[in-house]
This record gives structure tokens, C-alpha cells and sequence, in this order.
């Protein structure tokens, strides 16, 4: 599937607050922590604890999200199949839309029980 700028668009304006307590139940009830969920977080955005927690009172868009982040260097070696859109085919120029498709591999495998040292792609 080709992502749009319409699709793009639609995602960047979602608030990461109203999508974040998704994450957390998926990773719940698949038996993993908050803390481990921060921790994927932070290791692809460079947000901490404290920041993710912040940008959720403020009521972030994923576009500001993306925006503040600092990537993680390995944030390229993400590779699969998210709702459909392989990542790493998703174009450059839908930075916000791939950017989350990432992330949600990344709590994807969190959630399926993949050991931390293989989600963190060291």
C-alpha cells in the first residue's frame, strides 16, 4: 500500500495522548510493563519518563512528537509490516507517517515478547 498526504496528514494530527493508552493496554495484557513501553519509546525518540508523561498532559500532536524527537541512529534497521505498509517503503517525504509506523513495530514486537536487546536494535 502507498501511504497518501492525506493519510500522512490524518496521523501527524493525531494527539499521542488519545493513541498512548492504547499501547499501554496492548503491552499490558500481553504481560509487559509501562516501564518497558517508556523504554522503547525513549529509545527511539530520545524522550524520557518524564517527557513522555509531559507531552501527554500537553496534549502533543504526532507531528510535534516527531518534531521534538531525536531519532536513534539505528531507527533505520526497523523493518516489517505495520497495518499494512511495509516501513521501510514508506517514502522519506511521509516523515510523521513512518515515524509511527516504527514505533508501533517496535510495540508490536514489545508486546509479542521479543527480548528487549533484539526490539532495541543495538
Amino acid at each position: 500500500m502507498n501511504v497518501t498526504i492525506e493519510k500522512n496528514e490524518k496521523v501527524a494530527a493525531m494527539v499521542f495522548a488519545s493513541i498512548y493508552p492504547h499501547y499501554l493496554s496492548r503491552v499490558v495484557k500481553n504481560e509487559r510493563t509501562k516501564a518497558k513501553l517508556d523504554q522503547v519509546i525513549e529509545w527511539l525518540t530520545g524522550f524520557d519518563e518524564a517527557t513522555i508523561q509531559l507531552y501527554i498532559e500537553e496534549k502533543i500532536t504526532f507531528r510535534t512528537f516527531f518534531e521534538k524527537a531525536n531519532l536513534h541512529p539505528n531507527a533505520h534497521l526497523i523493518k516489517g509490516v505495520v497495518c499494512g505498509y511495509r516501513i521501510e517503503e514508506i517514502e522519506d517525504e511521509f516523515h510523521v507517517y513512518k515515524q509511527c509506523r516504527r514505533m508501533e513495530k517496535l510495540i508490536d514486537e514489545l508486546a509479542k515478547g521479543r527480548k528487549m536487546e533484539k526490539i532495541l536494535r543495538s
